[in-house]
C-alpha cells in the first residue's frame, strides 16, 4: 500500500481560521497526512475571530521538508508574511519541486511575493485583487501546481479541491458526499 501523500499547512496569528480547519479537514477525511506549523513562537495560534488552533509542530521542526502540497491558509496575519523569508523559501522550493501549492484569501499574495506566480491564473479575495490582477471570479481556480480560492466562504471547496489533487477525484467525491456538499 502507498503511503499517505503528505501536506504541510503553514498556520499564523489573525489567520482566518475557516480557511485552515476546512483544508485541513477535507484533506484528513481524504486521507492525507496532515502537518500543522505555527510560524510564531508558540504552537497555539489565535486567529482573526479569536479561535486559538494548536499546531502539530514549530516551523523549525519541518523547515527545507519537501511535503507532497502546501496549504497557506489566508487573513489578515498574510500582511505579517510577505516578507518571511523562511514563508517565501518554502513556497519557492515546493514549487521547484513541482509540487502543488494552495493559496486563499490574501494567501496569494504569498505567491507573488515569492516570485512563483507569473501568467498563472488566479483568483483570490477583493482585498488582494489590487495586486494580483487579473483575479478570476470563480471560487477555486486551478493552473498547473497552483489552486487558489477566495476567501472563508469557498474553504470547503478549496479544501475539496485540495483533495481530489492529492487524494484522487473519487476520493474528494467520497468527501463531498460525506459532509453533504451539494
Amino acid at each position: 500500500m502507498a503511503p499517505s501523500p503528505t501536506v504541510l499547512v503553514l498556520l499564523h496569528h489573525n489567520l482566518e481560521e475557516t480557511e485552515a480547519v476546512a483544508p485541513i479537514d477535507m484533506l484528513r477525511r481524504a486521507g492525507a497526512q496532515v502537518t500543522t506549523v505555527s510560524l510564531t513562537d508558540s504552537l497555539d495560534i489565535t486567529g482573526r475571530n479569536a479561535l486559538t488552533l494548536k499546531a502539530d509542530k514549530f516551523f523549525s521542526e519541518v523547515e527545507g521538508t519537501l511535503f507532497d502540497m502546501l496549504v497557506l491558509p489566508g487573513g489578515p496575519g498574510v500582511q505579517a508574511l510577505r516578507t518571511d523569508e523562511r514563508v517565501l523559501k518554502t513556497i519557492q522550493a515546493h514549487v521547484a519541486a513541482q509540487k502543488p501549492v494552495a493559496a486563499i484569501c490574501a494567501a496569494p499574495l504569498l505567491l507573488k511575493d515569492a516570485g512563483v506566480l507569473g501568467n498563472h491564473r488566479r483568483t483570490a479575495h477583493a482585498s488582494a485583487a489590487g495586486e494580483l490582477a487579473p483575479i478570476e471570479s470563480h471560487r477555486v481556480v486551478e493552473d498547473e501546481l497552483f489552486i487558489t480560492s477566495r476567501g472563508a466562504g469557498t474553504a470547503i471547496e478549496f479544501g475539496l479541491a485540495c483533495a481530489a489533487r492529492l487524494c484522487g477525484a473519487a476520493a474528494a467525491e467520497q468527501v463531498a458526499q460525506s459532509i453533504h456538499f451539494e
